[in-house]
């Protein structure tokens, strides 16, 4: 990936230029998750994404070919410069924090834009209320507004700027996934030879997080003592050094990997992460490990979500905190800070009733993005050919 050090420090290259901009860690993720799967079906395209300086480091993503910036102050000499260096043809921004002034300047270019997930409280406040509110010039220039805010939908159509059309009311912008595959024969083996044991997986786990999981397995066994742990490792030179830990807590233990029989008598089976899809399929309660210790990175819930499993995670969540965050109300996910709170939420979910009500909504969390991220695909799309056809003709 290539990383200019300024908004300008590379020449534009030639064709199609789409600019992101988000206001959040996890608009910025969903916003260069967009443009890696619109440059899968439009491979020239050159992503660009910027972001608010508040936000401070982001982490990388493919899906941007340049990775620019916070985006200077809206009269900056900096901001104009870049709209005269890049000339985007389409800018998708996420959130509020509008810049008037350079999303005009794009318009008198020639430039598209999308507003996508703008909140009530994202807003712009009306400065002096003696003086006619020019608050709705600022939406003028977008082609379209995607809001999962009725308030909003509500003050851009009152203003008349804007028609039903051009206001759309959608689901939050979430990182949207595409969970991976599995094989369907090692899937219908395991699932006769585990039966109706209940089963839980740890996924990604660290060496260090294993302490507190054979405590918290060794907790649930003794009100359900069929169940299974399924421990797939973060790395695989962590087998024989985790192999060793279970043996010594006493657990009965089998590697998956190695070709060892899973039996009645397994308590514990370790595998690598390369399966995590078979695994996901399987358990109907998951633990998304490397999140146990506060410092932690975390996973993203998604994919695991996506494949009916109920997600658990610890303090440790990294750049994924935005996700959780809007998951947690839905009961989606469940944050377990303690071995104690780990083995009484594996309990509690090992109730098929209870693991599917929360499968369900972690189900209906992400489709109902996926949806919203196909859909500004799609809209994009549209003005990225209309334009090219423009071009063609001219």
């Amino acid at each position: 990936m290539t990383e200019p050090q300024t908004l300008s420090a590379s020449a534009r290259p030639a064709g199609e230029i789409l600019w992101v901009h988000a206001t959040s860690i996890e608009r910025f993720l969903a916003l260069c998750d967009i443009g890696q799967r619109l440059k899968a079906m439009r491979p020239d395209l050159v992503v660009l994404a910027t972001w608010e300086a508040e936000m401070g480091e982001v982490p990388a993503f493919e899906g941007c070919n340049f990775m620019l910036g916070p985006l200077p102050d809206d009269q900056t000499s900096e901001a104009k410069a870049f709209l005269n260096h890049w000339q985007p043809d389409l800018c998708l921004w996420a959130g509020g924090h509008l810049r008037r002034g350079l999303l005009r300047q794009m318009r008198e270019q020639g430039g598209s834009a999308l507003l996508v997930d703008i909140l009530d409280s994202e807003m712009p406040a009306r400065k002096l209320r003696w003086l006619p509110d020019q608050r709705h010039r600022i939406f003028s220039g977008f082609d379209a507004v995607f809001t999962p805010s009725k308030s909003v939908q509500t003050q851009l159509l009152r203003s008349g700027q804007m028609v039903p059309e051009q206001v759309l009311l959608t689901s939050r912008l979430r990182l949207s996934t595409v969970p991976p595959g599995c094989d369907h024969g090692a899937l219908s083996a395991l699932q006769q030879d585990l039966g109706s044991r209940p089963v839980w997986l740890a996924a990604r786990a660290q060496l260090e997080e294993l302490p507190g999981l054979l405590e918290a397995h060794r907790s649930a066994l003794r009100l359900l003592h069929r169940m299974l742990l399924v421990i797939a490792l973060d790395a695989p030179e962590y087998r024989v050094r985790a192999r060793s830990l279970i043996q010594a807590s006493g657990l009965q233990c089998a590697d998956w990997d190695a070709g060892e029989e899973l039996n009645d008598y397994t308590q514990i089976l370790i595998t690598d992460s390369t399966h995590l899809g078979l695994w996901y399929r399987l358990a109907p309660v998951t633990l998304l490990a490397s999140s146990l210790v506060q410092d932690m990175p975390g996973q993203n819930p998604l994919d695991t979500l996506a494949l009916g499993s109920v997600v658990l995670h610890g303090p440790g969540m990294g750049h994924h905190k935005a996700i959780y965050d809007q998951l947690a109300p839905l009961k989606a996910t469940q944050q377990v800070n303690t071995t104690r709170e780990l083995a009484k939420m594996v309990i509690h979910l090992s109730a098929p009733d209870m693991a599917a009500k929360r499968a369900l909504a972690g189900w209906t969390a992400v489709t109902e993005g996926a949806e919203m991220t196909d859909h500004l695909i799609d809209k994009v799309q549209d003005i990225l050919d209309l334009r090219e056809d423009q071009d063609a003709t001219s």
